[in-house]
């Protein structure tokens, strides 16, 4: 009676669980390698949407509340409303040295307003650069599992004598594997990485329009020799 092949038993036998299994050694540190620089890359992707939508939803009612106070020290007082604004720890940051200053120099709390601004930015962009490290390297490291799996298919069909599709294809299969691996990787860092850097402009531009309105507003009120107020066109004389 003759061997008959079953199609279902060798699909079986190739299945992705199966070929990761049975990869070498060198390939299975590759795909490892990969799935923690994968894992890693959504935990960031999770943690600094999550972050950034705060910021942005407290930094537009910090401004609204700003632009409706009739004092610095009003907006102070409930500052803690607003403590996932970037903004808000712009400004806490001048006023205190507005509040330390005797005579205020503009020169100082610019510096003190571009410290903060700086500090800021800092914290958002922490761990960014792994999105970016993740999207350029891993399809470099997927690359190499390909190539290893390919020059083990070449070894299997030296040792065997034989280029039929059993000897070829677990290897060729294990290298696509590879490849596969490093693009899902790459692929998601990429795109929140680019996503994610253009929210962070975003807030570092409305921290820098921050500054420069309470600058001018700051030497407003000195040259008019006014109490300072977030209303310029309505300044309270001082008594």
């Amino acid at each position: 009676m003759n061997n008959v092949v079953n199609p279902a038993a060798n699909a079986a036998s190739l299945s992705a669980w199966t070929l990761i299994l049975d990869a070498s050694p060198l390939v299975k540190l590759i795909l490892l390698t990969l799935l923690f620089a994968s894992v890693v890359t959504w935990a960031i992707i999770f943690s600094k949407s999550k972050m950034l939508a705060a910021t942005k939803i407290a930094d537009q009612k910090f401004l609204d509340a700003f632009w409706s106070a009739q004092s610095l020290e009003e907006i102070s007082d409930k500052i803690v409303e607003f403590s996932p604004s970037a903004v808000a720890r712009v400004f806490t940051s001048g006023y205190l040295e507005l509040r330390k200053m005797q005579y205020p120099e503009i020169s100082n709390l610019e510096r003190a307003l571009h410290r903060a601004h700086s500090v800021q930015l800092d914290e958002m962009e922490k761990n960014v650069d792994w999105l970016a490290t993740t999207a350029s390297a891993a399809p470099f490291v997927g690359l190499f599992g390909t190539v290893w799996g390919i020059m083990s298919s070449f070894q299997n069909i030296g040792a065997s004598g034989s280029a039929s599709l059993s000897v070829v294809a677990p290897g060729i299969s294990e290298a696509l594997i590879a490849t596969a691996v490093g693009l899902a990787a790459a692929i998601p860092a990429a795109i929140a990485y680019n996503s994610i850097l253009g929210k962070i402009r975003r807030v570092s531009l409305e921290m820098e329009n921050f500054s420069q309105e309470f600058l001018n507003m700051i030497q407003r009120n000195l040259s008019t020799h006014t109490k300072v107020s977030p209303h310029g066109s309505e300044p309270v004389k001082n008594a």
